[in-house]
């Protein structure tokens, strides 16, 4: 029976006299082909059912993956890049083969431009673990990126982008409509704190309640679709209009900036603000200055 110090004695052989490469081999003969379990639910339902483990990050029992890998969800819940949740699980749960595969490099470069400004809004570097470096060339064998923005033929539409904001004191229906006229977009929405929050967002767009007052360069379909985007990912704007409450009417308006939605503005609606009121109804009928002549 193999044990004790003699089974000690062939582990520090490994780890100082065995080269990285060989070393590398036997982590894959030691490692073992397990189900992904349903309560993984980063990459439960991923396209393969068995990961290998220790995963691609070193991580050696289930309860660490999971526990480890349930931190990205929220990230997930963004949809900062189609790719994301294939390119986390290569690493989390790497698919078991007869080899290793990892990420390619660009890939991971896709990823990391689109969601990394979102982790950025909140305060959180990309890691380290996830050095783009560390990846193979897109050209050698890897996981490659599935969408691509030169092949996508669809209209590509603007993300939200992180600002902080206040909720304005609408003054005079004048100074109203002038906001209005000078921004992209103009919505009248309703805002629901969620029952259930996550380390990302508190908040959810009651989409039944989706006034578009203008919606300037976006599809009239999209907005409502940037604005919950905006709730997800400009947390301290939101929760700065809130005021602590659980559910708000609101007139939003801001700017479309390349690819990035901005809120720049928010007033409350409330029955005392008959400014705002009066801004609104007369909204429709009104000529900004760039359209009169």
């Amino acid at each position: 029976r193999l044990g004790g110090p003699w089974l000690l004695g062939v582990l520090v052989y490994l780890l100082l006299w065995v080269s990285p490469g060989a070393w590398a081999s036997y982590l894959r003969r030691s490692s073992s082909c397990t189900p992904i379990p349903p309560h993984m639910a980063l990459c439960y339902n991923i396209g393969y059912t068995e990961m290998r483990i220790p995963n691609l990050l070193e991580h050696e029992t289930m309860p660490e993956v999971i526990q480890q890998s349930s931190s990205w969800l929220p990230l997930l819940a963004r949809e900062c890049h189609p790719d994301a949740r294939i390119f986390l699980c290569s690493l989390f749960a790497p698919i078991c083969l007869d080899r290793l595969i990892y990420p390619c490099r660009g890939l991971c470069e896709a990823v990391k431009r689109s969601c990394a400004p979102v982790m950025a809004c909140y305060g959180y570097p990309w890691p380290e673990i996830l050095n783009c470096n560390k990846f193979p060339a897109d050209h050698e064998l890897c996981i490659a990126a599935v969408s691509t923005d030169e092949n996508s033929t669809s209209r590509r539409i603007p993300r939200a982008s992180c600002k902080d904001c206040e909720l304005e004191e609408a003054s005079t229906a004048r100074e109203i409509l002038e906001n209005l006229c000078v921004n992209d977009f103009a919505v009248k929405i309703r805002i629901l704190r969620k029952n259930a929050t996550t380390t990302i967002s508190d908040f959810d767009l009651d989409a039944s309640r989706v006034e578009v007052l203008k919606h300037g360069p976006l599809l009239r379909t999209d907005v409502p679709g940037r604005l919950q985007q905006w709730l997800d990912i400009d947390a301290t704007c939101v929760h700065n209009i809130m005021r602590g409450t659980d559910t708000g009417v609101f007139v939003v308006s801001g700017e479309v900036q390349s690819e990035k939605v901005v809120v720049n503005k928010a007033y409350a609606w409330q029955k005392k603000n008959r400014n705002l009121h009066q801004a609104v109804r007369r909204w429709k009928h009104h000529r900004c200055p760039d359209q009169a002549g």
